[in-house]
């Protein structure tokens, strides 16, 4: 792709867009949309999760696109061939002060989720933004009081909260058929892992902007171990497996159980690494729940499960999932599907009647609410507690020691773990 054609048509399609919005800007959620208005959108990151968020999406108006790779802005076009006129940015603060938008997604790798949705959010915008919400604990709350004093209307990223499993296994755990859940147990496969950082130097694609990609994070040199999908192994830039699955699969357990916050959290794996992320860890948690009482959650991955399985006492279960130990029985779920055990005792199981309706459809819970229609389940304020949990055990490994949690002052207590809720972020850039 020729650099000058790629800049003189970004510069076009920006002052096109500025001039458009301009006049075609509305009232927000405050004063009500006008009758069967679609919402203007701006989708931050159109490729990987961002394509996936942007298809989702299509039942609104999608009228701006931003990716720091030309690359991915092409593809998204290419795909959605009714996306050539909207207009098209590198830079998401240049998209959002063109003006005219009603709500952004943000589908960035993770240490660029907070600048970009803090940003849209102080410029009024609703915010619906991929997991985990941020990149540090701190980052989160900011995100969460910023969401509730401007009342805009948000959604994380936990696609699979709105499908029906999830659901009957919340309804199933309340109903009290396993008795009384005294521990929970969450386990995933993945092992994302960077290892050394590479020595080597190799040239940054043509049409990958590699200041912008970086964003806050700390300089370094381009490499395809970063970018676009192994990032997620490095602490500069993702959270490991930890940060990148757990808010899917312990968001059924802080559904079921009404969890609210850790109470402490310690972990156990490989020697911490002051760049790359965990291959395997096991974090264990003691959370606190609505009602004042306290449960352990124990998070796997890289291989690592329950010792449910190897013993016995829960049958073989392949892939990924989340385990409630009950005073009457077990129950297994993942995505899609849910058993209980011992199997023979719970032959002739019947469920309680559904109670929870079904979902609308994950995106489309945020858009409609956005329109004054609805609330939607992943909200910030529910999204933000469990992702500052899913962080807290990345912060009690990397200092190597137990945690405890004061989710009122945002602290654990402990100067050096402490050190790892927040961080500076590179000149040019603010949360």
């Amino acid at each position: 792709m020729n650099r000058r054609t790629t800049r003189r048509q970004f510069l076009q399609a920006g002052a096109a867009a500025a001039a458009a919005f301009t006049i075609l800007k509305r009232p927000g959620l405050a004063h009500g949309y006008p009758a069967n208005a679609a919402l203007r959108i701006g989708c931050v990151g159109v490729a990987g999760r961002g394509a996936d968020n942007l298809g989702a999406l299509l039942h609104e108006d999608v009228v701006a696109l931003c990716d720091v790779d030309a690359a991915a802005l092409e593809g998204a076009v290419k795909q959605h061939p009714e996306l050539a006129k909207a207009a098209q940015f590198r830079d998401f603060r240049k998209m959002v002060d063109a003006g005219g938008l009603d709500a952004v997604a943000v589908s960035t790798p993770d240490h660029v989720h907070a600048p970009a949705a803090a940003y849209a959010l102080r410029a009024g915008l609703h915010v619906y933004c991929e997991k985990p919400l941020c990149h540090e604990i701190h980052e989160v709350r900011t995100l969460t009081e910023l969401a509730r004093a401007k009342k805009r209307v948000t959604q994380m990223g936990t696609q699979i909260h709105a499908e029906p499993n999830y659901r009957r296994v919340v309804e199933v755990v309340k109903s009290g058929a396993i008795g009384d859940v005294t521990e929970a147990h969450v386990w995933v496969g993945n092992d994302y892992c960077g290892g050394e950082r590479p020595g080597d130097e190799p040239p940054v694609p043509a049409t990958l902007d590699w200041d912008l990609w970086l964003g806050p994070a700390p300089a370094r040199p381009y490499h395809p171990k970063y970018a676009p999908f192994w990032w997620r192994g490095w602490w500069d830039f993702g959270t490991g497996s930890l940060g990148d699955m757990a808010c899917h699969h312990m968001d059924l357990s802080f559904w079921a159980l009404d969890l609210t916050h850790p109470v402490s959290v310690e972990c156990e794996g490989p020697p911490v690494h002051a760049e790359s992320t965990p291959a395997w860890l096991i974090a264990k948690y003691v959370m606190k729940r609505k009602d004042g009482t306290t449960l352990p959650l124990t998070w796997y991955h890289g291989g690592k499960r329950p010792p449910h399985f190897a013993d016995g006492r829960v049958s073989k279960w392949d892939g990924n999932g989340t385990l409630f130990v009950g005073t009457k029985g077990f129950l297994v779920s993942d995505y899609s599907r849910y058993v209980l055990a011992p199997e023979k005792e719970f032959a002739g199981f019947k469920p309680p009647a559904p109670s929870i309706p079904d979902s609308i459809g994950h995106h489309k819970e945020w858009t409609e609410a956005c329109k004054g229609n609805g609330t939607p389940l992943c909200r910030f304020d529910y999204s933000g507690p469990l992702t500052e949990a899913v962080l807290l055990g990345g912060v009690a490994y990397r200092a190597g020691k137990k945690v405890a949690w004061d989710p009122v002052k945002l602290t654990t207590g402990d100067a050096a773990a402490d050190a790892w809720l927040k961080r500076e972020y590179r000149a040019g850039w603010k949360l």
